[in-house]
């Protein structure tokens, strides 16, 4: 068992959002997301008007990803800020239209380093929750008291639920 039972989060019904910004098909063994973060970082500024100062890191998992673990196993992975739908996308950056739904929102402090916040999350608290994990793109939300690596760092997990269906149905 872990060490995260003082982490439970929030259950949001949260609405559709938009976001502009970077992004990179990646799997765990070659994993990108610092590149891709240091490719953004310098261009957020040109985003003409972004609707909040927190920062989006994004992944989308393809149909199957956490049947069984592979490493090799490619998604699609975002760096990225909130935008109002008619804002304009800088050249070399894309939009990503986060689709309405339910989440699962844990405020996380600790190393961003250290995954195992995501085994606790995947492992424990899904399975004994009620829900499973729905279709849609999961989200890093980094707030102020983000620091990288830092121990003290504060973000927010968002992992996209649905109720789990009864035996049978």
């Amino acid at each position: 068992m872990l060490d995260f039972p003082a982490l439970q989060p929030r259950i949001i019904e949260a609405p559709a959002r938009r976001l502009l910004g970077f992004s990179q098909l990646m799997s765990r063994a070659e994993d990108q997301t610092a590149l891709l973060w240091r490719t953004f970082m310098p261009r957020r500024r040109e985003v003409a008007s972004s609707t909040s100062p927190d920062l989006f890191s994004v992944t989308q998992y393809p149909a199957g990803y956490f049947a069984a673990y592979d490493p090799h196993a490619v998604f699609c992975k975002w760096a990225a800020v909130a935008v109002a739908d008619a804002t304009p996308v800088p050249v070399g950056m894309a939009p990503l239209t986060i689709p309405a739904g339910q989440y699962a929102v844990f405020d996380y402090r600790g190393s961003s380093l250290d995954t195992r916040v995501f085994a606790y999350i995947l492992l424990e608290w899904l399975p004994a929750s009620g829900f499973v994990l729905d279709d849609r793109p999961h989200l890093e939300v980094l707030g102020p008291g983000y620091r990288n690596a830092d121990p003290t760092s504060e973000e927010e997990i968002w992992i996209p639920i649905r109720p789990q269906l009864a035996s049978g149905g």
